[in-house]
């Protein structure tokens, strides 16, 4: 069989009895109620792993055709069905992704991490340090989180552990590696805050608080970038210090690192012409997404995130730093693709029904019970919609199903819709800190086997609650006197 048996079981019952049992609410269109039932099914697989998610996301597409929930014509059900295939959000991330495949192809990424290692490695927290720093740079150009904590940066890690005989195999893992491993992980989510292209949700969260807002609220690269900047740095440099106090290495002094590290920049000997002109390229990326051209010539060189994309892309290709059968072996890229597509039509035509703000005025109605203002009422929906990812083993899948109706409802109790956006999207990578399958560099980091599953649930829940407070408060400040509301 193509599927598990038990999550493929539980995901069509939930949304047949969705579809067939529980009656449509008043004031809710059927046709918006039976795309409930296959969302709230599709969103149970995906948690469940009942299939890949690429091949959920297929069968998503071909029920929206099928049903015709979104429209009477069958030509017209399909062309709904497909339509998000088009968004330019979508093929960002997807270009993105195929883009940091230079940066491993090259070794950039890992001549990054062993530089800041060879300055900074002296000590295990300045280790520590080094690997928030390379997850910095990385982050935006690097849209699979997953990519940068674990396929770029815990293989550092666990080189540098074992060269210090920290081995969870021999029972010496807290000498540095359990130290290390959690300062890997814990800086990805904080790093995926920082940047639109740091994570691959963050595009849908760019295009839900637009749909909300009718566009009034449109937030760009730079604008994402700069808001983010104040509290990302200081959650990056506060979490180090937080991990070395709760799970303090045996080994802290390391002198033998930096040797380490620059014996390992030797055995990669010079930098390459590919690893030049990946450099390049990512100056060239970061210059057009912050609006740099823009800003100096005027608007006329104004150039879109996703055509920056595909120049970037382009650029590497040309080169010769990527062929297409890199690009056509990126699984993770077209995957991305894929499913984004699914889910993104899934939840635009649950808006375009009105069963956001059906619900959204359920979420309102409830809370406005409880006599609140709009800060703490709001401030309870951004927790309640956090820690919700108990529940959910993808970020994506969590915010498809549960942020538009949360963002609606904290606008609709009066929240300034900047101030509010802004919050739920750092809330959006915060909860990754939380467990051991809230996003993919989870299961990679803790699989190692560094920490057991307490240390990290203890872990995730300390700097989950560490950086809603930097954001909420030095972020809200930082927006104040940036005129964000």
């Amino acid at each position: 069989m193509g599927f598990k048996a038990l999550p493929t079981f539980i995901s069509l019952f939930i949304g047949l009895l969705i579809w067939f049992v529980v009656p449509v609410p008043s004031g809710v269109d059927p046709n918006a109620w039976h795309l409930l039932a296959m969302f709230i099914g599709v969103i149970a697989a995906i948690i469940g792993k009942a299939m890949p998610i690429g091949a959920i996301a297929i069968i998503a597409i071909t029920l929206v055709a099928v049903t015709g929930v979104t429209n009477d014509s069958p030509s017209g059900a399909i062309q709904d069905a497909l339509s998000s295939f088009s968004s330019p959000l979508i093929w960002l991330i997807g270009i993105s992704i195929m883009i940091s495949k230079g940066l491993q192809k090259t070794g950039l990424g890992a001549r990054l991490g062993y530089l800041f290692i060879a300055v900074w490695g002296k000590k295990t927290i300045g280790i520590g340090y080094s690997m928030v720093l390379s997850e910095l740079i990385l982050a935006p150009v690097t849209p699979s989180n997953t990519a940068r904590g674990g396929g770029i940066i815990h293989p550092i890690v666990r080189a540098i552990s074992t060269s210090y005989d920290s081995d969870p195999a021999k029972g010496t893992e807290g000498r540095m590696g359990k130290y290390l491993s959690l300062v890997n992980y814990q800086a990805n989510p904080i790093t995926s805050a920082m940047f639109i292209t740091a994570t691959a949700p963050n595009p849908l969260v760019v295009d839900l608080v637009a749909k909300a807002t009718n566009s009034e609220i449109s937030l760009s690269w730079s604008t994402w970038a700069i808001a983010m900047l104040a509290p990302g740095l200081i959650a990056l440099i506060i979490m180090p210090l937080i991990m070395y106090w709760m799970y303090p290495p045996e080994i802290k002094e390391t002198p033998n690192a930096a040797q380490f590290a620059k014996t390992k920049l030797k055995e990669m000997g010079s930098v390459s012409k590919n690893e030049i002109i990946m450099l390049g390229v990512f100056g060239i990326l970061l210059l057009l997404w912050a609006g740099i051209p823009a800003m100096i010539f005027g608007s006329a060189w104004a150039v879109d995130p996703t055509t920056t994309a595909f120049i970037g892309l382009a650029l590497l290709l040309l080169t010769g730093v990527l062929t297409w059968e890199d690009i056509l072996t990126q699984k993770s890229a077209w995957d991305t693709i894929t499913w984004f597509a699914a889910l993104v039509m899934m939840a635009t035509y649950l808006n375009k029904l009105g069963l956001i703000t059906w619900f959204s005025n359920v979420l309102e109605t409830g809370i406005g019970h409880l006599g609140l203002s709009w800060m703490p009422a709001c401030l309870l929906l951004m927790l309640a919609y956090l820690y919700a990812h108990y529940m959910f083993a993808s970020t994506t899948a969590h915010i498809t199903a549960m942020f538009a109706a949360f963002y609606t409802a904290g606008l609709a109790l009066g929240a300034p819709p900047m101030l509010f956006a802004l919050m739920m999207a750092a809330a959006s990578s915060i909860m990754m800190t939380l467990t051991h399958y809230a996003t993919g560099t989870s299961p990679v980091v803790f699989g190692s086997g560094y920490t057991t599953l307490g240390e990290w649930w203890k872990a995730g829940f300390v700097m989950s609650v560490v950086n809603i407070i930097i954001f909420v408060v030095i972020g809200g400040l930082w927006w104040k006197v940036l005129g964000y509301w």
